[in-house]
């Protein structure tokens, strides 16, 4: 373990981390090139921690010792003795260079030195220190005291023994060590990809409005923000920031193509919450307006309805849901001549399926089985429907009160295609070995407040559908873009669970 840690930088980072190790018992010494900065960093801990006493949840005697662990340092010479010193300065290559060289002229030898960015490259930050094997990542996340996770990043030259004692640091603290080697965006804001990143697709290519599909990714997949709340809250010029970062990193994979939506929003100041309240959304003394959600005007329900699939527990919902409209399910194996049909598709959009199996286009739409159908329903439109047979299943479905959503065509709806996205990106992670399967699912819940991880998303659903998903969606945009990543192809060819990792060779080296 560390004996005494040195901070450096006292923002929202640098203070969260000293409040977290003095916390946990550690002697921890606070430096910022301003020394009024590391004054009110220190009164904002002892005001936080003075409401936890307040609250019972730290005593008199506890406090006390936390805020004699917090000290400030006058300057870098004071961190001398430190054994651990982090940074958490700003976001650029050169000045995090410059301070680790300035430390290696002050520290011990074997003092290690931990680098708080969240997007640089801890290899290129090592490489100005004459001893690069002992610098790592160390990346926390805001509200350091609530995120429960910390990325423990290793260099190309870092020590293995470094990355061991960050984590017995870590987990000593009471924060989960995600450990992950240094590739662009690390293990969190590469898994965080494919979310933001295929809603902003959805919306440009006009398959639904940004709050349909927040309305859908709330209430479908159970995320706690939709994607364009989440835009409008971390800033939209962050995250289309990170998004060309990452494309860029990775060279242009496809994947990770950011969006021209973005682009557009950001130049004309459209960021968010901190852009006069002007986002995706609009706010108003700090409260998000939502528009209300469309009112169908009540029609009569005089067909009959045919469902494609032949899966038990999706005819009976239907059935039930539809017997509360009053209509009827057709049970025979090929609709009749009135009756409107629901087709099922997995990653496919509603012409490619009308077309193969010769249905009635007019009298047509496509049901999304991944909603969850007791919260709400998204039907799918397509060219050939007739607007009247539409308002039919809308009212037929949705008599029982459960909001029915009507988008455009799309391959893979929007429920599969975001979760598919999320859970092939999160795939790729484990193939690419940046991530064991577990941890991956657990610092994506952590970090990111998925209410699964990645892996366990397309076990939900079933690896399976997610495969055919993402073949479907390859299929009809024929782009690399939604290439399933080979780590889930093998695991559904084999029936192996998501949280099985490759196994190490049984042959030993001589």
């Amino acid at each position: 373990m560390f004996s005494r840690i040195g901070v450096i930088g006292s923002g929202a980072m640098g203070r969260g981390i000293v409040q977290v190790f003095a916390t946990s018992g550690c002697e921890v010494l606070l430096y910022d090139v301003r020394p009024e900065a590391v004054e009110q960093a220190l009164s904002f801990n002892k005001d936080l921690l003075e409401r936890q006493v307040a609250k019972g949840k730290l005593s008199p005697e506890q406090l006390a010792q936390t805020l004699a662990r917090m000290q400030p340092a006058a300057s870098l010479e004071a961190l001398a003795g430190c054994d651990l010193l982090i940074e958490a300065i700003v976001e650029n290559l050169e000045a995090k260079q410059g301070l680790f060289r300035q430390l290696e002229a002050i520290v011990a030898p074997s003092a290690v030195l931990a680098t708080n960015t969240s997007s640089l490259s801890v290899t290129q930050i090592a490489s100005g220190c004459q001893h690069p094997e002992r610098v790592a990542g160390f990346h926390f996340f805001n509200p350091v005291p609530l995120m429960k996770i910390v990325e423990v990043v290793r260099g190309e030259r870092t020590q293995v023994q470094v990355v061991e004692r960050l984590c017995a640091l870590a987990e000593a603290a009471g924060h989960f060590a995600a450990q992950t080697p240094d590739t662009p965006g690390f293990l969190v804001n590469h898994a965080g990809r494919a979310y933001g990143t295929e809603a902003l697709r959805i919306l440009g290519e006009n398959i639904a409005d940004f709050e349909q599909i927040d309305r859908i990714l709330r209430d479908g997949p159970g995320f706690r923000m939709g994607p364009f709340e989440l835009f409008d809250l971390t800033g939209l010029d962050i995250s289309h920031g990170v998004m060309e970062s990452i494309y860029a990193q990775f060279y242009g994979d496809p994947r990770y193509t950011p969006s021209y939506l973005a682009a557009q929003r950001v130049a004309a100041g459209l960021l968010g919450r901190k852009s006069d309240g002007q986002g995706f959304y609009r706010y108003v003394d700090g409260q998000q307006l939502r528009s209300p959600q469309p009112q169908r005007a009540h029609v009569s329900v005089d067909r009959s309805f045919w469902l494609d699939s032949q899966d038990a527990q999706v005819r009976g919902e239907v059935a039930a849901l539809l017997g509360a409209g009053g209509a009827m399910l057709e049970e025979a194996a090929q609709p009749s001549a009135n009756a409107i049909c629901l087709i099922t598709p997995l990653g496919e959009d509603a012409s490619s399926v009308i077309a193969r199996q010769g249905l009635p286009a007019e009298r047509t739409l496509a049901l999304d089985t991944f909603c969850d159908f007791s919260k709400r329903l998204v039907l799918m439109r397509q060219p050939a429907l007739d607007p009247a047979f539409e308002a039919q299943a809308v009212q037929a479905l949705g008599s029982n009160g459960v909001p029915v959503e009507v988008i455009n065509d799309s391959p893979g709806f929007i429920i599969q295609r975001v979760v598919a996205s999320v859970a092939n990106l999160g795939a790729e992670i484990v193939q690419r070995g940046i991530a064991t399967p577990a941890t991956l699912d657990r610092a994506v819940m952590l970090a990111l407040g998925y209410p699964r991880g990645p892996l366990a998303f397309a076990e939900f659903y079933g690896a399976d559908k997610i495969l055919a998903v993402l073949r479907g969606i390859q299929g009809c945009y024929e782009e690399p873009r939604y290439r399933p990543s080979p780590w889930l192809r093998r695991r559904v060819q084999l029936g192996l669970s998501l949280q099985t990792p490759d196994q190490p060779s049984a042959v030993q080296e001589q």
